[in-house]
């Protein structure tokens, strides 16, 4: 079989199941297949279980030639699996691949790292939507359409609840009915996840396939902690530790060769007692050390687990309040152990409010959590979007959460959405990961440094930019893009120490000085 460099392949094994004595695959058998190169790196991938006598591994390759030889493993003697061992042959990445996970290798957040890079260096930045109720509630043909949208905008992540996780949810078992939902695990409600539906992870394997062939990464929350779909008590803190690593370890073995995040624990403290063993076997299982993080509750410390090893990023929460809130980044920056962070959640645009959080306030709010520290990247988040609300007249969720007169459909096209997408685009190819928040530079009051790479400079009320400390420190030539655009408005070579670039008053901008132009600057250039 061809393995093309960072594209998934799977291998099909017939092993244990219910018509062979063993009654509860899922939670009884445990397998994996270690992959040696014959340049001698060994993979190790975790074997999943697909229904009847069906298993499945899902292997990239890392390398772009050369041969790897696979064999399985299980923890018990009495499992065994058909075939037991073969070859796969590397081949180099696709390069026409819309992902830039498949053209540049996976992404992962170095130790000590602020931000994220590809596996060739290649610098990556997540811009994030949050449809969290997609995986239970989207058809194929829904997330076509909204892959394609948020493609299109610039978005490059989405935050996904990986289960319907409120244990008092009722309503329709299917996708695209008013008030229903797939159903993952049976036992759920109980507060168990051993009963597993292999057809609900089989469907969202194709939802999960469209997003990355539209250039977005999957971030995965196994159960969430906090308000859940709709405030229905989630199972997130009641799950046994076991019952929660074992998931976890399936979605690495079902979801781990392809470009993935983990979101070890959602819209909770992360002290609940089942995340630190979720996170533990995370580490343990996927050997491409896909970025593993932290969604923390708007009213929190935003700091459980900083010591851990296999948290790598912190995302914090503004609230659905409608205020600014980059002090929280500003304080999670001086948390140590250092790990990369991000404003995961801000207020969603006219959640509960038709005037809330709307156009610009979207894209204030995303340079401004840069500004503060949030490297790792921005999130966008819109009523009615989030919870895959049907139709406006779909009931049943809370109103705090829903944009008037708007379903999913409706809520894709909120204006902010387009600027949030536009921080990415304007990003693209920064070294963000050497960066720190910087003032001293120019008389404006919110930017990043990295010290001969880069100077970024946000003016919320437009320019112009005096300089006081430049010189020696950043490169020679600027230009300014407007960020409600994402169009330069302005270049030149950069002045010396008392100089200014003088800029339109009142209007948003982007100041940039490097040596070289960003790749969206250089693709106006011509």
């Amino acid at each position: 079989m061809r393995a093309p460099q960072w594209q998934e392949v799977e291998v099909v094994l017939d092993g244990p199941g219910p018509t062979t004595g063993t009654a509860r695959p899922y939670v009884d058998v445990e397998a994996w297949v270690d992959l040696v190169h014959e340049g001698g790196r060994t993979i190790r991938r975790p074997v999943f279980w697909d229904g009847g006598i069906t298993y499945r591994v899902r292997f990239a390759s890392t390398e772009g030639a050369g041969t790897w030889r696979w064999a399985v493993h299980a923890a018990s003697p009495d499992h065994r699996f058909v075939p037991s061992e073969g070859e796969l042959e590397a081949a180099p990445a696709v390069e026409s691949s819309a992902h830039p996970g498949l053209r540049h290798g996976f992404a992962t957040i170095p130790s000590g790292s602020r931000g994220m890079v590809h596996a060739d260096g290649t610098p990556a930045f997540m811009v994030v939507d949050t449809a969290w109720a997609l995986p239970f509630r989207a058809t194929v043909e829904d997330v076509t359409t909204y892959a394609a949208d948020r493609a299109a905008k610039h978005f490059t992540t989405v935050f996904l609840m990986a289960v319907q996780p409120d244990m008092d949810a009722r309503g329709p078992r299917g996708r695209g009915v008013d008030g229903g939902f797939d159903v993952a695990f049976e036992d759920l409600p109980q507060g168990r996840l051993e009963q597993i539906d292999v057809d609900y992870w089989q469907y969202f394997d194709r939802l999960s396939a469209i997003l990355v062939d539209h250039g977005l990464t999957p971030a995965l929350a196994p159960v969430f902690q906090g308000f859940g779909w709709k405030g229905l008590r989630t199972a997130g803190p009641v799950v046994g530790a076991e019952d929660y690593a074992r998931f976890c370890r399936y979605l690495v073995a079902r979801y781990g060769a392809r470009p993935t995040v983990f979101l070890v624990g959602a819209d909770g403290t992360g002290e609940e007692r089942a995340i630190g063993a979720g996170g533990r076997e995370i580490e343990a299982w996927d050997a491409y050390e896909h970025p593993v993080g932290l969604h923390y509750r708007p009213h929190s410390t935003n700091r459980a687990h900083q010591d851990a090893q296999w948290l790598d990023f912190q995302s914090c929460q503004s609230g659905h309040d409608g205020d600014h809130t980059p002090d929280r980044l500003a304080t999670m920056w001086g948390h140590r152990p250092v790990k990369a962070i991000m404003n995961g959640e801000p207020t969603y645009e006219r959640s509960g409010r038709p005037d809330k959080a709307t156009g610009w306030w979207q894209g204030h709010e995303a340079w401004s959590n840069v500004c503060a520290g949030g490297l790792l990247g921005v999130a966008y988040g819109a009523g009615s979007l989030w919870q895959w609300r049907l139709s406006p007249s779909e009931e049943g969720h809370a109103s705090f959460f829903l944009a008037e007169d708007a379903g999913w459909r409706e809520a894709l096209d909120f204006e902010g959405s387009r600027y949030v997408g536009l921080v990415g685009h304007i990003l693209r190819g920064l070294p963000l990961q050497d960066a720190e928040p910087c003032w001293d530079v120019v008389l404006r009051s919110r930017g990043l440094l990295a010290p001969g790479r880069f100077f970024l400079s946000y003016a919320e009320h437009g320019g112009p930019w005096h300089f006081l400390d430049a010189d020696g420190r950043i490169g020679d030539r600027y230009w300014v893009i407007d960020p409600m655009t994402g169009l330069l408005v302005d270049s030149g070579t950069r002045p010396r120490n008392s100089g200014s670039i003088p800029g339109e008053p009142e209007r948003p901008a982007i100041l940039i000085c490097a040596d070289e132009p960003t790749p969206v600057v250089a693709a106006q250039l011509g």
